[in-house]
């Protein structure tokens, strides 16, 4: 998934303090003079929208949301976690594995949602405050420059390994060079998590025993994906260059994984979703994601805007501004898309709500990393047919799952 910690100007004070988002109206629209009209099923507490600036980020952004939410629904309020202290981490774990590797993984800004326990079992978390990854000279994030250095040092060392005599090993310098980078663009962080102290509310703290003092396991978060190229009801590994950290997800049938999503948002979870945005269809300045059966209701202005962080320029279609039939979505065109490579690895969001039209059709509430710039202060409502579609996997705690699924899955 590749996609600034910026707080709402006018209202970041009062949501800090408060920790949660304002927007959780009862009947909404997507944008102004649209047609559609959004009643709640659920709601759930988020944190305020960010935006992930000009980076690849959206798998720390989206999933430390998710966290965030999940210490809400803990009773626990007024929690910012570090994106960029994830971020740190898991480049050092990318460029360690894809030295090993002999450059046959990825080393991209892209990550995954595993990417976060990943990193959080062996190093931690700590809050923004005591990390903001915002190291040079700007207070808005911009990875550009940060991933050609890192990009040019890990080339580098694999060069100089197929150049070396075969008895000739690499330096202990390498990591030291890439941690190095890592320190002088997003802050330093001691290589030893127990030399990294911080102050909570007067508290000192280490990575370690903040994310002690959470109280979040990650061992109980479960991702869930839907492709039949694997068994149904068993683990796989889903082949994405993302997942460098080779985890695996629970396969389900297409209808079990919306049905999972469903669940969960109307018992009280929130779950992380990835997933491709790279349709027409998806139009985040519209604040609207559906699959219409005909597609000329799709009319884009011809903007050609190449910043991710922007993508769905401006556009004004039918689809957009008032309920149109879908497409139905199947196992097999799902996994079409899949297997042609239309239907690949990239964004990660949060989903925080169930809502229906006025024709009763089911969407969720996602929260985005762009920014609050559009009509629905950067949030958007995702059909259940784009949900079927485009999925690549969500990630929930395991008590947003019914007692059924589980038991098919054989998770305790």
């Amino acid at each position: 998934m590749k996609q600034m910690k910026l707080k709402k100007l006018l209202l970041g004070i009062s949501l800090l303090l408060a920790g949660v988002s304002v927007f959780s109206q009862e009947t909404s629209t997507n944008k102004e003079g649209s047609s559609y009209k959004f009643e709640k099923i659920a709601h759930l507490d988020a944190t305020p929208v960010l935006s992930q600036g000009g980076t690849g980020t959206c798998w720390s952004f989206s999933t430390m949301s998710f966290f965030e939410s999940e210490l809400l629904r803990m009773g626990k309020k007024g929690y910012d976690l570090s994106e960029m202290y994830i971020v740190y981490q898991a480049y050092l774990g990318k460029a360690d594995k894809y030295i090993r590797t002999d450059g046959n993984t990825n080393f991209d800004q892209g990550g995954a949602f595993h990417d976060i326990p990943w990193v959080i079992k062996r190093f931690g978390i700590v809050p923004t405050s005591a990390f903001s990854g915002l190291n040079y000279g700007s207070e808005t994030h911009s990875h550009s420059e940060l991933y050609a250095v890192l990009d040019g040092a890990v080339e580098g060392v694999l060069k100089a390994r197929n150049e070396l005599p075969k008895n000739q090993g690499l330096s202990t310098a390498w990591m030291k060079a890439i941690r190095g980078v890592l320190d002088a663009y997003l802050g330093a962080v001691p290589e030893k998590t127990e030399d990294f102290k911080f102050k909570v509310d007067g508290k000192e703290y280490n990575p370690i025993t903040y994310r002690d003092e959470l109280g979040l396991n990650m061992d109980d978060y479960i991702s869930l994906t839907s492709f039949s190229n694997h068994p149904f009801n068993q683990e796989c590994q889903l082949a994405i260059a993302d997942n460098w950290v080779w985890d695996n997800s629970y396969n389900v049938p297409l209808d079990e994984l919306w049905k999972a999503a469903e669940y969960a948002l109307n018992e009280g979870f929130t779950f992380a979703w990835g997933a491709d945005v790279s349709e027409s269809y998806f139009d985040y300045r519209s604040g609207l994601a559906v699959v219409p059966k005909d597609k000329s209701t799709i009319v884009v202005s011809g903007r050609d805007n190449k910043n991710f962080s922007d993508a769905g320029a401006e556009k004004q279609a039918n689809c957009f501004m008032e309920p149109v039939e879908e497409e139905v979505i199947t196992q097999e065109s799902r996994q079409k898309g899949y297997d042609s490579k239309l239907t690949t690895d990239d964004h990660g969001m949060h989903a925080v709500g169930l809502y229906k039209d006025q024709n009763g059709k089911k969407y969720l509430l996602v929260k985005n990393s762009w920014g609050t710039s559009n009509p629905c202060d950067g949030y958007l409502y995702v059909s259940e047919a784009y949900f079927k579609y485009k999925t690549i996997n969500i990630y929930v705690h395991k008590d947003g799952m019914s007692k059924d699924l589980k038991k098919k899955l054989g998770i305790e």
